[in-house]
């Protein structure tokens, strides 16, 4: 971290202190949640979530070095100072906020309904050709997330992307509150979390939130190709495969499992690129790559090769050789575009196709019949076996039958397993895909080492 006391961070969230007064001048090394993450003079919040509350981890976080603690509990026999706050996770993301103010670098904010993690890796990859980055760690894009990764930007770094996801009205709002963006990213306004936001008009408005707090003279970059976003259009730069576009991508060749090469204009230069990834999906995020690059001062050549270094997170795209299975492993999270998007590269395996495919969360009332939209799509394409594994999933089998495929269902990942012998088979090309709630890691485990090969990456989106 930059320098920032405990006095700062006290008055940007309006606590009472409880401790030394010398030691609100002492700085800050670092801010976590997590007690088991607590080193020398961190401080700890207390957060109360679902599952854990923090309040019963501060007795520990002293010994471990700690300079002091965040609580909305008054402390009986604290062991250490503490600032008292009416609300932990407020006085955290109050923190970030004032800890953001300290910083004059580019913060590029990244939103959409599909994709986010993927392009801010792809935006990330590009930076780093000329600039220390710092990006959003893993999925760390909620409103404890995003002030956490806030808290990690230290002196170093010259540029910061961050990811900023939400399901309600009101979220982005307040991310936006701590982030104040100077480039914004829309990726696309898909159908997730209409359970919350009713339409994708409503999905648009949530995630326009973005501009609330964003710099006066921002930079906004969008999918020119989305129906919703060209609504922005004359705020924006747009990016896409149409030549109407302001930056676009056109000669695109698929190489299968291993890219898809194209070229990407501006409207006075030209690159033609290798996305190391498979998916069309890839272009839309290396034009954005190349949009964020432009506007921070890259050469082609820079960008060029970010494009073509960029590599994924587990969890999303990850093609694994096993030695006896190729696994596409995209489990990390679903929902119907981005399903029916690595349907598409599964399409394009020279081996047997085999989707293993789990229920999508938060689509509303319409949940049923985006499921079997999924299973339309299948129809489209040359997928050998389908498995649909849990409730809401059974839409898409049941939607897919139609298709020249060979269509499996299954209540529960552990009656899939019990199966594997029976319907795959060596050569495999196997496509795991389900919302992050169904654990589908476990089947990437399981399927990873039941033929006992060693696991080893060769290919990332």
């Amino acid at each position: 971290m930059k320098h920032f006391t405990i006095r700062q961070f006290l008055e940007a969230c309006h606590g009472t202190w409880f401790g030394p007064p010398a030691v609100l001048n002492q700085t800050i090394q670092g801010v976590v949640v997590d007690s088991r993450l607590v080193k020398s003079d961190y401080m700890f919040v207390a957060v109360t979530g679902e599952r854990v509350d923090g309040h019963r981890f501060i007795a520990n976080v002293y010994e471990k070095g700690a300079v002091c603690a965040v609580s909305q509990q008054k402390l009986s026999d604290p062991k250490g100072p503490y600032i008292l706050v009416e609300d932990t996770l407020q006085a955290l993301k109050d923190g970030a906020e004032a800890y953001r103010k300290t910083f004059d670098i580019p913060v590029i904010g990244i939103t959409g309904s599909v994709g986010k993690t993927s392009t801010k890796e792809m935006i990330c990859s590009v930076l780093q050709q000329k600039y220390q980055v710092l990006k959003t760690p893993g999925n760390f894009n909620n409103e404890i997330g995003v002030p956490l990764t806030l808290f990690m930007i230290d002196e170093c770094h010259e540029a910061a992307v961050l990811e900023m996801g939400m399901n309600h009205f009101g979220e982005m709002h307040r991310l936006s509150k701590m982030v104040r963006p100077t480039h914004c990213v829309f990726t696309n306004i898909g159908v997730a979390h209409l359970e919350h936001l009713g339409s994708r008009d409503g999905i648009l408005k949530a995630k326009s939130e973005i501009f609330d707090y964003a710099a006066e003279d921002a930079r906004v970059f969008i999918n020119g190709d989305d129906d919703k976003l060209i609504t922005l259009k004359d705020r924006a730069v747009t990016f896409g495969m149409g030549d109407f576009n302001q930056i676009w991508a056109d000669h695109i060749e698929n190489l299968g499992l291993y890219g898809i090469r194209c070229q990407i204009h501006s409207e006075k230069l030209t690159a033609e690129v290798t996305v190391p990834l498979p998916g069309m999906h890839m272009v839309y995020n290396a034009c954005s790559g190349a949009c964020v690059g432009l506007s921070l001062g890259l050469t082609l050549k820079q960008i060029k090769d970010g494009i073509e270094s960029f590599k994924p997170l587990n969890g999303r795209s990850n093609i694994l050789h096993t030695g006896y299975y190729t696994l596409v492993d995209d489990c990390y999270n679903a929902n119907p575009v981005s399903m029916c998007a690595m349907l598409d590269v599964l399409d394009h395996a020279l081996t047997r196709k085999v989707a293993v495919l789990g229920d999508m969360g938060e689509l509303g009332a319409d949940s049923e019949k985006l499921h079997a939209d999924v299973g339309r799509h299948i129809q489209k394409l040359h997928i050998d076996v389908l498995i649909t594994i849990g409730m809401l999933s059974k839409a898409i089998h049941e939607a897919a039958t139609a298709a020249d495929t060979l269509c499996l269902h299954y209540d529960s990942k552990e009656d899939f397993l019990k199966s594997t012998d029976d319907i795959l088979k060596e050569g495999d090309t196997i496509l795991v895909k389900a919302s992050h709630f169904m654990d589908f890691e476990q089947i990437i485990k399981v399927l990873s080492e039941s033929k006992k090969q060693e696991s080893f990456l060769t290919c990332s989106q």
